[in-house]
């Protein structure tokens, strides 16, 4: 009788185990089945990995090993820094432009697949690198990977997302990416409390380990994606189905002007914020004389709410419009950046970091949601590619410009120059106000 009741109770505890285990395989399944789906994973994975590694520890941990090498090409360490970024943006720039044809005349995943190879690539070398050129090296592969993999990436989401529809699944997104990288800050908190409270090579190389393999694991992920999973018609761009070209006399034309000013607006305002972001960090640690867990603290902070701002400013976009939630977001940045030139108090200047980079970052949701929703699907990867020129070569190459302005820690240039341009950039915004119309609510 014991041997029957034992028999019984295994095989209903295997039988147990089966269903559940049946039940996490659909599931598995319906996630790996949907591109949006694998679009928040990959963009959570990756947020994270570059929470951790890519924003302030790759630039100190650049800083502090060329302070401690021999100078290299006679440059300074803030400059070294910014020709890493330049390295970057040169490899994304070559590849961009031909990923974004291609993936319109063949196919997105293969390019993503492509790309995936090149990332995990960059991810490994980064691993082991322990010198500035080797550095370089694997950051013109990141350059490589990310500009084959933008433009295909973007293109791929936006068939897979309702057109009228986007800014809400923009915002998630986005704020999905913000709370991932924002758990890399945090999570280095904890990283800096074991290993030490100090600006050393040692601790920072075994942080970037820890990141680079989420990072690497994104790259691979990349290998999922299928564009048998998109939508038809129903991602078309709306200025291209009847009902919009009825009532417009002229939507190719209006099309055109729109993605023209958008993406130029992207353009100048990348090139300003690709002179300032890297340096925050080296502004931190050289004139509030900040240590790693504080500005850990302040960096996912921000990251934070700048996901939320983009979840509030998408709210707001739905009553006021998404042109003018845009551009009053950024021009409320450009002023908190004015101040920081000053270098005000740490109690004053922390919170107007904060708001800086959440203000001006919580107009990328709608700006992707306005092109995506204005190009037709069979030019989403060329525009994507001109959208990635922004923050790839504009961002990377106007580091180094940066760099040079600071020198020897001249950030106050270097910040006032930045709003400048951030004013300049808001220019096409205003001219986008009356072609823009509101989404579907």
């Amino acid at each position: 009788m014991f041997f029957i009741a034992t028999f019984r109770f295994l095989f209903y505890i295997q039988k147990f185990e089966n269903q559940i285990a049946d039940v996490m395989r659909k599931r598995l399944r319906k996630i790996t089945d949907n591109n949006v789906h694998l679009a928040f994973i990959f963009t959570g994975l990756q947020g994270f990995g570059r929470g951790v590694w890519m924003g302030n520890i790759l630039s100190l941990y650049i800083v502090i090993l060329a302070e401690k090498s021999e100078p290299l090409f006679g440059l300074a360490p803030n400059e070294l820094l910014g020709i890493t970024s330049g390295i970057t943006g040169i490899a994304m720039t070559a590849l961009v432009f031909p990923s974004g044809f291609l993936a319109d005349k063949y196919s997105r995943d293969t390019m993503l697949k492509a790309a995936s190879w090149i990332g995990a690539a960059a991810m490994l070398l980064l691993m082991f690198a322990g010198s500035i050129y080797a550095i370089f090296i694997a950051m013109f592969l990141w350059g490589a990977f990310q500009g084959l993999s933008r433009p295909a990436f973007e293109a791929i989401f936006a068939d897979s997302v309702p057109s009228g529809k986007r800014s809400g699944v923009y915002a998630k997104i986005h704020l999905t990416d913000q709370i991932a990288m924002a758990v890399g800050p945090f999570m280095n908190v904890g990283l800096f409390f074991i290993l030490g409270d100090e600006w050393n090579i040692v601790t920072l190389r075994s942080i970037m380990y820890f990141g680079v393999f989420f990072s690497l694991l994104s790259a691979v992920m990349l290998q999922l994606f299928k564009d048998s999973r998109t939508l038809g018609d129903e991602s078309e761009s709306m200025l291209t189905t009847k009902d919009q070209a009825n009532s417009d006399k002229d939507p190719n034309g209006r099309a055109k002007k729109i993605a023209y000013l958008l993406v130029g607006s992207n353009l100048i305002i990348g090139m300003g914020a690709g002179m300032t972001v890297k340096f925050f960090p080296i502004f931190f640690r050289a004139v509030y004389e900040m240590k790693p867990i504080s500005v850990q603290i302040v960096m996912g902070t921000t990251m934070i709410m700048t996901g939320l701002f983009g979840v509030i400013a998408q709210k707001f976009s739905e009553s006021k419009g998404r042109v003018e939630i845009m551009l009053a977001v950024k021009l409320l940045a450009t002023v908190c950046l004015f101040i920081i030139a000053y270098y005000p108090p740490l109690i004053i200047l922390l919170p107007l970091f904060v708001l800086r980079g959440s203000l001006m970052n919580s107009a990328q949701p709608l700006s992707r949601s306005i092109l995506m929703d204005t190009v037709p699907k069979k030019h989403r990867g060329k525009w994507n590619s001109v959208e990635t020129i922004s923050w790839g070569l504009f961002w990377n190459a106007s580091a180094v410009i940066g760099g040079f302005l600071i020198g020897d820690n001249n950030f106050r240039l270097c910040f006032l120059v930045t709003a400048g341009i951030y004013l300049v950039g808001s220019i096409p915004i205003i001219l986008l106000i009356p072609l823009v119309r509101k989404e579907n609510t």
